[in-house]
């Protein structure tokens, strides 16, 4: 009877400590919209393959009922979140006006009205919303995570020099490692 007591605590507790770190987690998905998939106004190479990847991300949050948060750029035309992540009632979104998606948008309160420690990013621009909303998290004292290939960016240009998308990803995620774990999403629903 014991050892059936203490094999149930057991199971409850570790139970409790996962549901725990996942209450404590949230997932923020950066300004994964219309505008940077074909035919927008400023498009991204591969956006598609990073926002299926978001998808399955968003997926397994809402699975688990992790807290989901949605960042939108106003911008348009196109403005809207794509299809792939689409909002659903209850998900927290948040407008902005800025790269950083935590200067005057209210997300940080938010975070922590809902004390979270941990935040799981994804989302479009690699170089530009998500590297500035992932140093602001870190800045603000979460524990951040990128999920790197649910992340899109674009060719840049300075003066007579081409850096490829792959390229301008793979170095700010370089650089983001100071900052944040940075995984693959097969890695991370492990």
């Amino acid at each position: 009877m014991k050892f059936l007591t203490l094999s149930i605590l057991m199971i409850l507790s570790g139970t409790f400590l996962t549901a725990q770190q996942l209450d404590s987690t949230a997932l923020i998905i950066i300004d994964i919209q219309d505008f940077y998939f074909s035919g927008g106004a400023s498009e991204l190479v591969e956006p598609e393959k990073a926002a299926d990847q978001a998808a399955v991300l968003l997926d397994h949050f809402r699975k688990k009922n992790g807290l989901v948060i949605h960042i939108k750029h106003l911008f348009e035309p196109g403005g809207d979140i794509n299809k792939r992540v689409k909002p659903v009632d209850g998900e927290k979104i948040f407008s902005k006006k800025e790269v950083n998606a935590f200067l005057n948008t209210g997300l940080n309160d938010y975070l922590k009205a809902n004390h979270i420690k941990n935040v799981v990013l994804c989302g479009m621009q690699t170089h530009m919303c998500l590297e500035a909303g992932t140093r602001a998290a870190h800045d603000y004292g979460y524990a951040c995570t990128v999920i790197e290939d649910a992340c899109a960016t674009r060719d840049l240009t300075f003066e007579d020099v081409t850096v490829e998308a792959k390229d301008v990803h793979f170095s700010t995620l370089t650089t983001l490692r100071n900052y944040a774990k940075i995984i693959k999403l097969e890695d991370y629903l492990k």
